[in-house]
């Protein structure tokens, strides 16, 4: 039922927004002629669209706190269903078979542009499982993620640079030293959590994009460095489409590797140890287990994961610079994360898929596009604040074989 007080606080809001933008939407000085044009046909779309979408938005938030039990009853229903689906064996193999498919028809169906695309979404997916590692299990807020994926790009672009190393032999020194600088980082931040921890390993982020552009003796400052040779196969020569295409196939192998060595880390005693501390730090350490080395292993994997994925963005672009390293990167990665759902593997890989490629098909409406992302992603986190795809609470009961022999 249509509530008059409603109403009356869209009205409110649409009459403000008519006053906000007046001046823009209505006023158009036409400096060739010296008039003035009004445009008041635009401010009463403004008007009109901002009561509609108030009203909507306060009605569904509305929705939201009071609660529909048979909405949810029946979402929670659906949940099981697909569940159930997808723990029946013949139908996830058959998804997977689907999927594999699709994966290796993708570059010869679609264009160089699209693959190139989809490689990107892949690092963001090898970027976001490495985060997801340090913010989703272990619950450290990390902010400065972007100067582990810059040690790897730069750590290849620098050792082929002065010593000829090519990608294979760079990929695991970039990670390596990812994981090093992930443990420096990590002894000053032992004891912080929550904001405090936030701002430090912001700061560290900017330290070492700061350093980046300015040693020039160094990595060249911020002219970059250019030139950096793509992966090889055997020593054969390949052409721009086939190398793109060669990057495809080396990102699906990868991906694939870090989805099962994070699912692995997930199951084993460490991720358990992991979550531990996210949920409770003290009761974590009150039941023996050792937080410095859960910490400081938490932010060497995960950093280890930016490291390849850099190596493999240098790579692909063949130019690295420091602007390609900036928070707002560390900023897109922890979105991934969030959106996704913190601590799920398949919320993750979805989140990226779903940031990386939404702009770019939003493309055909030019300059709205980046509007209408972000209100999609504000949507998304009001009405679903756990993330797309939420992690399980896992939960454990205890059973009495002796009793139920009795019985």
């Amino acid at each position: 039922m249509i509530k008059f007080s409603e109403i009356k606080k869209s009205l409110f809001i649409s009459i403000w927004f008519v006053f906000l933008t007046f001046p823009i939407m209505v006023i158009r000085v036409n400096p060739i002629e010296k008039v003035i044009e009004w445009r008041w046909h635009n401010i009463m779309l403004v008007g009109i669209g901002s009561f509609i979408i108030s009203y909507i938005w306060r009605y569904l938030l509305k929705r939201k706190e009071l609660g529909d039990q048979k909405a949810k009853s029946g979402e929670e229903a659906k949940i099981s269903m697909i569940r159930e689906a997808l723990s029946n064996p013949r139908v996830f193999k058959m998804a997977m078979f689907g999927v594999g498919i699709l994966a290796v028809i993708f570059p010869f169906v679609f264009s160089i542009y699209q693959t190139n695309i989809m490689i990107t979404a892949l690092i963001y997916v090898m970027l976001g499982l490495g985060l997801n590692i340090v913010v989703g299990l272990a619950g450290l807020l990390d902010l400065g993620y972007v100067a582990f994926y810059a040690v790897g790009a730069y750590s290849y672009a620098l050792l082929n640079f002065h010593y000829g190393i090519g990608f294979w032999t760079a990929l695991p020194i970039g990670g390596a030293l990812a994981a090093c600088f992930g443990i420096i980082l990590g002894f000053p931040v032992l004891r912080l959590r929550g904001d405090y921890l936030a701002i430090v390993t912001l700061g560290f982020g900017e330290i070492i994009r700061i350093i980046l552009e300015n040693w020039n003796e160094f990595s060249f400052g911020p002219s970059g460095i250019a030139n950096i040779p793509r992966p090889g196969f055997f020593g054969i020569e390949l052409s721009l489409n086939n190398s793109i295409t060669y990057i495809y196939f080396l990102m699906i192998g990868l991906t694939l590797l870090t989805i099962f060595v994070v699912k692995r880390l997930q199951d084993s005693r460490i991720g358990r140890a992991w979550i531990a501390l996210r949920e409770d730090e003290i009761a974590c350490q009150a039941m023996g287990i050792d937080k410095t080395k859960t910490k400081l292993t938490a932010f060497a994997l995960g950093a280890t994961w930016a490291g390849m994925a850099g190596v493999i963005f240098a790579a692909k672009t063949t130019f690295i610079n420091p602007a390609s390293f900036t928070v707002w990167e560390s900023i897109i990665i922890l979105c991934i994360v969030v959106l996704g759902g913190m601590g799920s593997v398949v919320g993750v890989i979805t989140g990226a898929f779903i940031l990386m490629l939404l702009p770019e098909y939003l493309r055909a409406f030019s300059e709205y596009r980046m509007l209408i992302f972000g209100a999609i992603l504000v949507t998304m986190m009001v009405f679903r604040p756990g993330g797309m795809i939420s992690t399980v609470r896992r939960t454990y009961q205890f059973k009495d074989e002796t009793a139920e022999r009795k019985r």
